[in-house]
């Protein structure tokens, strides 16, 4: 049985007709495995039509653009696209403050995401109240975004995350954040409750494991073999890092948010 979702996580999701294309300008690319051309910041992608959708968007991963494919605003390209009440980067007079703000208001949804995650998670009252707190002034953060420090905001809650990660898993669970696991088997390993915030777990089989309840904040993901994985109530993924990975009908999913 999977967790409920996060509540107050709708607006995170990305609607693309909603948007004005913002991600396929704002952001610079490099010719690589996730990206065939160089693209610089603030340059419209050479495949974004006159109506902001992708003309190429079914062919994707074939030409050589897996990166679209896992990207995630977290919902900031349709926040910021309303905000500015119908004009949108091709007007020169607001292009410059739209593409700041769209960084910013994107980190600040990423941390929304997270955030809305331990305030339905968090078993401890006060801790939840802190976290209730923190989540309202990012809210209000993302709602004028001109002068926000986003760092501050960011520093602020790295050691809430932590202390609700510590609260939900019970203090229990290997201790692996920061670890370089690339490439490794790890299907024998018990990573029930384990942290494994920063490790890098790229190309790591993980087929069959047992994910319950494991911290997963900026784990890397990419290429992480997930087949027949339980990802049931694990803490603080995000879609970005599941689309990287390979997973299949038999990988348990964690409730949408």
């Amino acid at each position: 049985m999977r967790p409920a979702a996060a509540p107050g996580r709708d607006h995170l999701a990305a609607d693309c007709a909603a948007c004005v294309g913002l991600c396929c300008v704002v952001p610079a690319f490099s010719t690589s495995s996730e990206f065939a051309i160089d693209k610089p910041a603030g340059v419209p992608c050479p495949h974004l039509g006159d109506h902001f959708g992708c003309t190429v968007h079914d062919r994707l991963p074939e030409l050589g653009f897996r990166g679209c494919t896992v990207y995630d605003c977290f919902g900031a390209g349709q926040r910021v696209a309303a905000s500015y009440a119908g004009r949108d980067w091709r007007d020169p007079e607001v292009r410059p403050a739209m593409f700041a703000d769209f960084e910013v208001v994107e980190r600040l949804h990423e941390l929304l995401w997270y955030l809305a995650e331990a305030d339905a998670r968090c078993p401890d009252a006060a801790l939840r109240e802190e976290v209730a707190g923190l989540r309202q002034q990012v809210e209000q953060a993302a709602d004028a975004p001109g002068d926000v420090e986003v760092l501050r905001l960011q520093l602020r809650a790295d050691p809430l995350l932590g202390e609700v990660s510590a609260a939900v898993r019970g203090g229990g669970g290997a201790d692996l954040r920061g670890r370089d696991l690339a490439g490794r088997d790890l299907r024998e390993d018990d990573l029930v409750g384990a942290t494994l915030r920063g490790a890098v777990l790229l190309g790591a089989d993980l087929r069959g494991q047992d994910l319950t309840d494991a911290d997963l904040l900026g784990a890397d993901l990419r290429g992480a073999d997930l087949r027949g994985a339980d990802l049931t109530g694990s803490l603080f993924w995000t879609r970005l890092q599941l689309r990287a990975a390979v997973t299949d009908a038999t990988t348990v999913l964690p409730a949408a948010g």
